[in-house]
């Protein structure tokens, strides 16, 4: 012991203690999906604080020289059915539809026996909390406070994310303070209830305005109720009614069938006792809808509720075959990243920066098989047959800032792949690009009706989006006598048939696709005015691997989207030979290329195109004087539905004030644009309304965004497209990286010309393009990752239904 106590007080000196601010990571290693879980536990440096497993801890020694680490290793305790022989608590049931809430799901419920003790390298020597007692006091006392802080400290993994997620949080109803309830006599006894329609005895609820108690919604699976009390609203319009069977002295399920949301209601006490109800004597006999949506959460990772229920699966081990855990939510993901790591591009390169390690990382956890195998005693792991691995880091990286994927919040899986695909892009400007499998380019032709006259224009895109034609369905004549019946059972009181689902051929998914579009409102360059032209989209070029989502989502004639239940089957090849575009055809003349004038108010004498306040000499006045006319009802009304004020500006003047219909269907063309946020640029004006000339700019606000690593040019352009607003002009920056790389701003705010070399335009990104047009869909690897893989089975979860077909030459 003499001999540790010298070694240790030798590299006392390195030995620190955690501060505020500082970052632990003490859940997974830095190079590995090692944890104090693992095989050999974490160790976690006691002096940067990094964590590395069995394999890379040694490495670390050696090349920078640390020597004390602090080794955690955890084993999971047994429980016995009663828990009795151990003498511990049971673990915990979730009783709060949350995430990392107290009384919610808790992502690491899992009861472990903790070891912990510090380790001295290179021999490895061992130093427990009861070997410290027999330390000089300055050894003890350091490394004691180390040990703790570490200890005590949150790691990276959680810090960096939104840790919380509330699914209960309710609010107020709006029909609670002034609910009107009818003077019937009525009185409810307080047990013996039935619905007063079909007699049924379970989920049951009573109308808070006349009292009548009827069943609740049919659910998902046939079970629940017969939709009774919800027809009552809507033949009465009679808003709140309260659960049955859930009163108790601190409160009860409250539903608002206007509000269309579980709701709060501060006078249930009163409300209540109108009918004869006394709250405060009242006692829980049936499950709240929060217990009710617990347990079908907790059900989803079973395998009776997926598709291959009734199956008997054969685990599957092995490189390629590695299931990930489920995080919280973290379902899309996961499914994202299992495909994109089955894709050549991913497997065989990285991407440079702090993305590499993550993305490397990932990909050697998923494809190497080392944590694809099985579990030391089946009971690890009570949802397969495997350890898997927990992508903490990885989420937090790629989560970093971005307002939804930082959280613990259900999320949609296109959206994500779109995300990481332009982090990827962002971090591969100068090296191999693995999303270049999936880019493409789109060729747009509009033709103007009046003069036959065509335009081309080409654009990138890395997902194909196909349209839903319901009115093509193969079961219209279903779909119409079950609505006849559902308007008959409505009318009657009785409970509607189950709804069948529209089949959609594939095929017409993708006609509608390539269908020509009519555009009323075309500015045609060759009339000089307003006509119709009609715009086609096709393929200039075929990726390595094409995505498709379908749109399973669409806006109602109010506005409010909607969901559409649809069941499309998809095919196993496709040949989209028909969409390949051929660019400009023999003897088709080309629009001439002059942009709109812009719309101008009412009192600005226009004289040519010099304007009034110009001269032959100096024209550069015109613009700045003319400001758009744009309906501010149509903008507003926009601005009400979510979309950006910049965005609602482009979308009115773009379709000359027509209307909230050709706004709206020009906001749902241009979502994915990636200026689709900034500020309106009039077309023959060199920045946008409001902008502020150079001389005015401040040079403290150009030091700040200077400071960042942006050139000067760089920050006076952010600054003059944000009206010199510090704030916005940082928000601007970080939105519109690709474009500040290609353009060089001179002081004068306009792009450098001073040659011909200068005029060029940028060189376009890298698109590969496919000799042949017949893709498939991903092979056995990815089925087998699919049907055998427990946290992958999660990938219906996803709000987006997409696929992935794979090119072949």
């Amino acid at each position: 012991m003499a001999e540790v106590s010298e070694v240790l007080m030798s590299v006392l000196s390195t030995v620190r203690v955690p501060r505020p601010g500082d970052r632990v990571h003490k859940d997974e290693c830095a190079f590995s999906f090692a944890s104090p879980e693992s095989e050999g536990g974490l160790y976690v440096c006691m002096n940067s604080f990094l964590g590395f497993g069995s394999q890379f801890v040694e490495r670390h020694h050696a090349r920078t020289g640390q020597k004390a680490y602090l080794h955690i290793t955890r084993t999971r305790k047994k429980e016995d059915d009663n828990n009795s022989a151990s003498g511990d608590p049971p673990k915990k049931k979730p009783t709060r539809l949350a995430i990392g809430m107290e009384g919610g799901f808790d992502v690491e419920q899992d009861q472990y026996e903790e070891d912990v003790k510090v380790v001295l390298f290179p021999d490895r020597q061992e130093v427990t909390s009861e070997d410290l007692s027999t330390m000089p006091d300055v050894a003890r006392e350091r490394v004691s406070l180390s040990m703790a802080g570490l200890l005590a400290a949150d790691s990276v993994s959680h810090a960096l994310q939104v840790q919380q997620w509330d699914g209960e949080v309710r609010q107020e109803s709006k029909h609670a303070a002034e609910l009107k309830q009818l003077d019937n006599g009525l009185k409810i006894p307080p047990s013996g209830w039935k619905c007063e329609v079909c007699e049924l005895q379970e989920n049951l609820w009573m109308n808070l305005t006349d009292g009548k108690v009827m069943c609740g919604r049919r659910y998902f699976d046939g079970s629940g109720g017969n939709n009774h009390a919800l027809l009552h609203f809507q033949q009465t319009g009679y808003p709140l009614a309260v659960k049955l069977g859930t009163i108790t002295p601190d409160g009860a399920d409250v539903y608002s069938y206007d509000e269309d949301d579980m709701v709060l209601d501060s006078k249930l006490a009163e409300h209540l006792s109108h009918f004869g109800i006394d709250m405060m004597t009242m006692e829980k006999t049936e499950r709240t809808m929060t217990e009710l949506e617990i347990a079908v959460n907790q059900r989803v990772g079973e395998w009776e509720v997926i598709q291959e229920s009734g199956a008997t699966l054969r685990p599957l081990w092995g490189p390629g075959l590695t299931g990930m855990k489920n995080l919280g939510n973290s379902c899309y993901l996961n499914s994202v990243m299992q495909v994109l790591f089955t894709i050549p591009d991913f497997q065989e390169k990285s991407v440079p920066v702090s993305v590499t390690l993550c993305v490397a990382k990932l990909g050697y956890g998923l494809l190497s098989g080392e944590y694809s195998k099985p579990a030391p005693d089946p009971g690890d792991d009570p949802n397969g047959d495997q350890v898997g691995i927990a992508p903490r880091m990885f989420k937090a990286l790629v989560g970093r800032g971005h307002p939804e994927f930082s959280t613990n919040r259900q999320q949609d899986a296109q959206e994500f792949l779109l995300h990481f695909i332009n982090m990827v892009e962002r971090n591969c400007r100068s090296g191999p690009n693995p999303s270049e499998a999936f880019r493409f380019l789109v060729e747009e032709r509009i033709v103007c009706q009046q003069s036959q006259k065509a335009k081309y224009t080409q654009r990138v895109d890395y997902i194909v989006q196909l349209p839903v034609p319901m009115d093509q369905a193969t079961n219209t004549e279903e779909l119409q006598e079950a609505e006849r019946l559902r308007e008959e059972a409505e009318a009657s009181g009785s409970p509607p048939p189950p709804a069948p689902r529209a089949q959609i051929p594939f095929s017409v998914c993708l006609d509608a696709l390539s269908e020509p579009e009519t555009l009323t409102d075309f500015w045609s360059s060759a009339v000089q005015g307003k006509t119709t032209a009609t715009k086609t989209t096709r393929f200039a070029s075929f990726p390595d691997y094409l995505v498709i989502q379908i749109k399973k989502f669409t806006f109602g004639l109010d506005w409010v989207p909607k969901k559409l239940d649809v069941s499309i089957d998809v095919p196993d090849t496709l040949d989209l030979s028909a969409l390949r575009g051929i660019g400009q055809q023999p003897g088709e003349e080309l629009l001439p290329e002059v942009a709109p004038p812009p719309l101008m108010t009412p009192d600005v004498e226009v004289k040519g195109i010099l304007g009034s306040h110009g001269n032959e000499e100096d024209d550069s006045l015109y613009s700045p004087l003319l400001s758009p006319v744009l309906d501010d009802s149509t903008v507003s009304q926009l601005c009400e539905m979510g979309f950006p004020l910049e965005a609602c500006r482009k979308a009115v003047y773009y379709t000359g004030n027509t209307g909230i219909d050709a706004a709206m269907n020009w906001v749902m063309g241009h979502m994915d644009d990636p200026d689709f946020s900034a500020p309106l640029v009039l077309p023959g004006c060199s920045s946008a309304p409001g902008t502020t000339p150079t001389e005015s700019i401040s040079e403290e606000h150009l030091a700040t965004i200077v400071s960042m690593g942006f050139s000067r040019d760089q920050a006076t352009r952010a600054l003059r497209a944000t009206s010199n607003i510090l704030e916005r002009a940082v928000d601007w920056i970080f939105s519109h990286l690709d474009d500040l790389e290609s353009m060089e701003v001179s002081e004068g705010g306009r792009s450098e010309a001073g040659s011909e070399a200068s005029r060029d335009p940028p060189p376009g990104p890298r698109v590969r393009d496919g000799q042949g047009t017949r893709f498939c869909s991903f092979p056995t690897p990815l089925q087998s990752v699919l049907e055998h893989t427990y946290v992958t089975t999660h990938c219906s979860v996803a709000p987006s239904l997409f696929f992935f077909y794979n090119f072949i030459s």
